[in-house]
């Protein structure tokens, strides 16, 4: 059994609030096409996160179909199965299910419930000739108990020992998270245990680097044999911020029976705009002239890609150096793209007055929902009061707005009801 493996497509991704990325997804998808012509896998598993929000775009939702319909016209006999990963709305790809199983595509959104009727297994086991694939979504929590059943079920139904591919979008024990920025908050992850027994390989998606969990030093090989059972990250189709400095990948893996050796093959993916770190040198600027000439310099060299500049921490940007930034990159037509998020190198002067710069940004902030790890995050300097007691004043406030909310409304249910009273009369 062949497979071509992806996930984390994220098509109709606004990156650095201001470009849209779709000719690179369009070039990614050139290439798909190419390699699903050229290695006729059996199947096209794509691992979850298609869409970059929750309701994409007409025009995005539009570009996925068309890439789709190219797809199943090149390679008729390759079935496509897509699942649904936490950036996904369920329901909007599972209300789509029913259309696209009448061109040969699998589609799954929502997740089995807890209380399942009999013979919910059905709609996420895809049988192949010669394989299996088991099509699991993102799921909250973990589902140790049903993803065994429906492992059980496939290896009883299994009797000539086909391969067992079971797909998911999730974080397991083990996997490296480089590229991830997860300063706000923790990444959850699971172990691979909870995951059940029985596949020959998990492809899984939502960690953007690819990777064999257990072979680390393997990752990046490419080409590679183990023995099932594998677990894998076939990682995203683009770079989705510069800190993800690595090779993206698909994986095409032949697994020739259920328990035997799976072979993993890496095809690199030629990105349409590479990543930069300006200097590339690896230093730092030392000056804010230095940096804009350094823009200049790499934007007359390279005439397409995205930047982020390193700056040492002593360096004070003017207030308008974004936009001096902007101005210089208006003659490239958005070929050159600015990521306005600057990286501090060294330490900043020694003096009382010093105020650490945060270490997020406006992403970051969209995610706070506990003013005290704001608060923590800022290192408010002269704060002359705990966090305990700050904890305990944003509670009290909270209370009086609650309190005042409900007051509100009451007086508000009041006053419809006389209308209504007197309405009535």
């Amino acid at each position: 059994m062949k497979i071509i493996h992806t996930a984390d497509l994220h098509l109709g991704q606004i990156i650095y609030q201001n470009y849209e990325r779709s000719d690179e997804h369009k070039h990614f998808f050139d290439q798909l096409k190419h390699w699903c012509k050229e290695e006729k896998p059996d199947a096209l598993v794509v691992s979850g996160d298609v869409f970059d929000i929750q309701q994409p775009s007409a025009s995005t939702k539009m570009a996925f179909n068309e890439q789709i319909v190219k797809l199943r016209r090149e390679c008729p006999e390759m079935k496509i199965v897509v699942t649904a990963g936490n950036h996904d709305s369920a329901s909007r790809l599972q209300a789509e299910h029913s259309i696209w199983a009448l061109s040969g595509m699998h589609l799954v959104g929502t997740s089995p419930s807890v209380e399942s009727n009999e013979g919910w297994e059905e709609d996420y086991i895809v049988r192949l000739d010669n394989g299996y694939i088991i099509a699991m979504p993102y799921m909250i929590g973990e589902r140790k108990e049903q993803l065994q059943y429906i492992l059980n079920k496939v290896a009883e139904e299994n009797t000539e020992d086909k391969p067992v591919v079971m797909m998911g979008h999730t974080a397991v024990t083990g996997m490296d998270a480089n590229g991830h920025n997860f300063d706000i908050g923790k990444l959850k992850t699971q172990d691979v245990d909870s995951l059940g027994e029985g596949y020959d390989y998990l492809a899984l998606g939502h960690i953007h680097m690819p990777q064999t969990i257990g072979h680390k030093d393997d990752g990046m090989k490419e080409e590679v044999q183990y023995k099932a059972p594998v677990i894998r990250y076939s990682g995203s189709a683009l770079h989705v911020s510069c800190d993800e400095a690595y090779p993206h990948t698909v994986s095409l893996v032949d697994i020739d029976k259920h328990g035997g050796n799976v072979n993993i093959k890496q095809l690199r993916i030629n990105e349409l705009r590479h990543f930069y770190i300006l200097p590339t040198d690896g230093s730092s600027f030392t000056s804010a002239e230095d940096a804009i000439e350094g823009v200049k310099e790499f934007a007359e060299k390279q005439q397409s890609g995205y930047f982020r500049l390193k700056v040492n921490y002593n360096v004070s940007l003017p207030s308008n150096f974004n936009q001096m930034v902007y101005d210089i990159l208006s003659a490239y037509n958005d070929e050159i793209r600015f990521n306005p998020k600057v990286i501090w190198e060294g330490e900043p002067a020694a003096t009382e007055s010093t105020i650490k710069r945060p270490t997020f940004d406006v992403a970051d902030l969209q995610q706070m929902t506990d003013p005290i790890e704001f608060i923590k995050k800022v290192d408010i300097p002269n704060l002359n009061m705990s966090l305990d007691e700050l904890r305990e004043a944003f509670e009290e406030v909270s209370e009086e707005i609650k309190r005042i909310s409900e007051e509100a409304e009451k007086k508000s249910n009041k006053k419809k009801s006389s209308t209504n009273e007197n309405t009535e009369a």
